[in-house]
């Protein structure tokens, strides 16, 4: 027995992509986000306040459909970090009295799909930029889950779909309307959703504009189960950690 178990191949779980150097890029670094959305709070500089002094690296929304809200967006290289630094901080000081909307939980990990020239960027530089961007301080964060539908599909249709939604993003990203980011949600979501999306930019109605867009894609109108719900914010904090 222990002879066929040891010729079953582990998964190769690293991130890929283009060749650099003549030689395929291969990463096991990914960064997390994860967004937690609360109500009754009544002094959201504060919160911000008590998040940077306990090193959080991430965005302090306040939430334009709730004059009580406020929503926190921290990423870390690891997940433990969510636990053992954000989380005692979410329950002490001016954050102990925060209602938490468990609706609007959203937690997921930047992913490559295996052609990025600069594997690094893309997994780790480039999200951290946009949402860290003091110029950019909209943002629209929801969840979507795909059909299975789509997973049946050829690689080469699937490809196609997806490149016109992404020609959608790109054209808005070219003129400074929106930026996106993009996280794998598989089996962190307490929905079952597939993918977390970020829509970042300077004003709030480009970014409505990209999901008006999105909707007479493919994708949407053919192959999601489910998008949604979505938090609206403007950013009131914005920290990195050198």
């Amino acid at each position: 027995m222990e002879k066929g178990r040891g010729r079953i191949e582990p998964p190769d779980l690293s991130e890929k992509g283009g060749q650099k150097d003549g030689v395929q890029q291969r990463s096991d670094e990914r960064l997390f986000m994860q967004l937690l959305a609360f109500g009754d709070c009544e002094d959201v500089p504060a919160v911000a306040r008590h998040l940077e002094a306990a090193g959080v690296e991430g965005v302090v929304y306040e939430d334009i459909n709730d004059p009580h809200g406020v929503a926190v967006l921290s990423m870390e290289r690891s997940p433990d970090a969510f636990v053992e630094r954000l989380r005692p901080q979410l329950k002490s000081g001016v954050c102990g009295g925060l209602r938490l909307k468990p609706e609007y939980t959203m937690l997921g990990r930047t992913y490559s799909l295996g052609y990025e020239p600069d594997l690094n960027e893309t997994l780790i530089e480039r999200p951290r930029r946009t949402v860290l961007n003091p110029a950019w301080r909209w943002a629209i964060w929801y969840p979507l889950r795909r059909s299975g539908r789509f997973a049946q599909l050829p690689d080469q249709e699937q490809r196609t779909i997806l490149a016109e939604h992404g020609s959608i993003g790109m054209a808005f990203g070219a003129g400074d309307y929106a930026h996106d980011v993009r996280l794998a949600c598989h089996g962190l979501d307490r929905e079952d959703n597939d993918f977390v999306i970020g829509l970042i930019g300077k004003d709030l109605f480009p970014l409505s504009a990209v999901v008006q867009s999105m909707r007479k894609t493919q994708q949407t109108a053919l192959y999601l189960d489910r998008l949604g719900p979505f938090f609206v914010g403007r950013a009131v904090w914005q920290h990195g950690r050198a």
